[in-house]
């Protein structure tokens, strides 16, 4: 991604034309590497984000609307009380650097000031800091005294600039022609124009590598030969194309799609690219998906985690029963040992460690070896035979509805999983985390201050087909809720023996085609735990056949009076309809 200098100079001169003498109204901060400005224009209010994410390092104006923190941080705090109502003054790049300064006028009932922030956009070294002539208020990110390595960025300090990179200014025409003939000394005739862009990647301060790409392509179609860029006879040598092409090329920004996803963005056309209105345009549609994607990514890779370490330990528990209960089916052979011994105390005397008596019980008669504690009376030893004959019996007793309540656990368990692994949105997790909440598996999120805001249900899946309305549970709380909503002459369909969404066929009192039953089925088995199957059975019956017993499970039911089709797994992604409202 060509987040670079060359953008971020662009970038600036965009944001300083559109949100100078505006007003800084509201500030909050969603999480803690991210800042939202609410700035009233005179004509509009735009967010203005400020990020220090490594991986999303920006200054933009965005559309997207984030949660705030349940409890501003110090630093959010800091801002709001210097720069609520300040108003914006300049927006401008550091030197050429990967620095945006934003200068401000603040002004309060006893005071008057001008206060700037350092929004550095360096990767992993990313950061805004509030400074005031020349000291630092706050930072975002604030280092110790004893970390000698780095700046110290803590209130009081003297704002220092990040320490250039030892790389060469694009301005610097004759360090650049030094630098490239020594670089290109050394390769003789063997390189080209993405050799080139590497050198200019490597050396050139403020560059990014498709960028790079984008200035010795200019260059060469100027020069007519990518050789004739080195020479200084060319009317404009790369040298000094760099500086030109830095300095003095337009703006016109797009988006690189794939496959419907933005996968880049660039100040500059390319193959391929949308045409966008703005550069802050392309950076917010850009970064936004991509912090949408791994925000999802990690949610579920959180969540399944936690449902499949619970899984692990619901497994070894019923190993455990399973083994209590294999040892308590012995209660029989206890049994016959302590009537065998009752039956002949005589020929048992005190301080034997085993007899050998004859087996009544055993259909082919025989011996059985029975072993004694020397320590006590042969009458004793009889009792502690049945003694230990009952407690195996009370075990088994106990532990046999405990085995199957064990398994209902472990079935209900799977349920979630396939539902973790069936998510495709944020949407499918929302009600996945609430279930998880009320397992006890998660802990509830902090209310805001200032009340709790109303929760939305989330939607169903929703499809259309043969002028029939299909709906699709996304997980077990949807799965109850949608059973609820059905009608009793609505189609229900749940894949055999393997969890699945509930799929529900509106029928308004109509037959069923098959063609429509084949498409909501397909729908059914893509969403399963059987999805890379090729022929999955699914099950379908009218809703008023489908029951859920009492205090039971989310998503359980029982159904009757069914039949099943074999289907292949399709999402039907074409014929899903957006948001639902329940």
């Amino acid at each position: 991604m060509p987040q670079d200098a060359f953008h971020i100079r662009r970038l600036a001169t965009e944001l300083n034309a559109f949100l100078v003498g505006g007003k800084i109204n509201r500030i909050s901060q969603a999480n803690k590497d991210e800042l939202t400005f609410i700035i009233y224009t005179g004509k509009t209010t735009v967010k203005l984000i400020l990020s220090s994410n490594a991986s999303n390092a920006r200054v933009c104006l965005s559309e997207t609307e984030k949660e705030p923190a349940p409890v501003a941080p110090n630093f959010c705090m800091l801002l709001r009380k210097h720069l609520l109502g300040a108003e914006i003054l300049e927006i401008r790049q550091y030197a050429f650097e990967r620095i945006i300064e934003i200068d401000l006028h603040c002004v309060t009932d006893f005071s008057e000031s001008r206060r700037t922030l350092h929004c550095e956009l360096m990767g992993k070294y990313s950061n805004v800091v509030l400074a005031e002539k020349g000291v630092i208020l706050g930072a975002l990110k604030t280092t110790a005294l004893e970390d000698s390595s780095r700046r110290v960025l803590l209130p009081g300090a003297k704002y220092l600039y990040p320490t250039p990179q030892d790389k060469l200014s694009p301005f610097d025409g004759a360090g650049m022609r030094s630098w490239l003939e020594n670089y290109l000394s050394q390769r003789a005739e063997t390189w080209g124009e993405e050799d080139l862009a590497l050198f200019l990647f490597e050396n050139v301060a403020g560059l990014a590598m498709p960028t790079a790409r984008e200035i010795v392509l200019r260059a060469s179609e100027r020069a007519g030969n990518v050789k004739l860029l080195t020479s200084a006879a060319t009317k404009t040598p790369i040298w000094e194309f760099v500086g030109e092409f830095c300095l003095h090329e337009p703006c016109v920004p797009c988006l690189k799609m794939q496959g419907g996803v933005a996968v880049d963005f660039f100040a500059f056309p390319v193959a391929g690219g949308v045409a966008m209105p703005s550069l802050c345009k392309a950076e917010d549609e850009f970064f936004t998906g991509r912090e949408q994607k791994k925000g999802f990514e990690d949610r579920k890779r959180k969540l399944e985690n936690t449902v499949r370490a619970l899984k692990k330990k619901q497994t070894k528990k019923l190993q455990d029963t399973l083994e209590r209960l294999k040892e308590s089916d012995k209660a029989e052979e206890y049994r016959i040992k302590g009537e065998l011994l009752t039956a002949n105390l005589y020929r048992i005397e005190k301080g034997m460690t085993s007899v050998e008596l004859d087996d009544w019980y055993s259909a082919d008669g025989g011996k059985v070896k029975i072993a004694l504690d020397a320590t006590l009376p042969p009458s004793k030893n009889a009792q502690r035979y049945f003694k230990t004959y009952n407690k195996h019996k009370r075990a088994k007793e106990i532990l046999s509805p405990m085995l199957e309540k064990e398994k209902a656990e472990i079935e209900y368990t799977d349920s979630v999983v396939t539902a973790i692994v069936t998510a495709e949105t944020g949407e499918d997790l929302k009600e996945i985390e609430t279930e998880l909440i009320a397992m006890g598996l998660l802990r509830a999120p902090k209310e805001r201050a200032g009340g709790k805001r109303k929760e939305i249900e989330v939607p169903f899946r929703e499809y259309e087909y043969g002028g029939m309305k299909i709906y699709a549970g996304r997980n077990n709380i949807q799965n109850d809720r949608l059973l609820r909503l059905a009608s009793p002459e609505d189609m229900w369909l749940h894949t055999q023996k393997y969890h699945s969404s509930h799929v529900i066929i509106v029928t308004d009192g109509k037959s069923v085609p098959d063609e429509t039953l084949g498409f909501a089925a397909e729908i059914c088995a893509y969403y399963s735990d059987g999805r890379d199957g090729d022929k999955i059975p699914v099950d379908y019956c009218l809703r008023k056949f489908v029951k859920k017993p009492n205090k039971s499970k989310a998503g359980f039911v029982i159904y009757t009076d069914y039949k099943t089709v074999l289907v292949k797994p399709n999402a039907h992604k074409e014929a899903h309809k957006e948001a639902h409202k329940e």
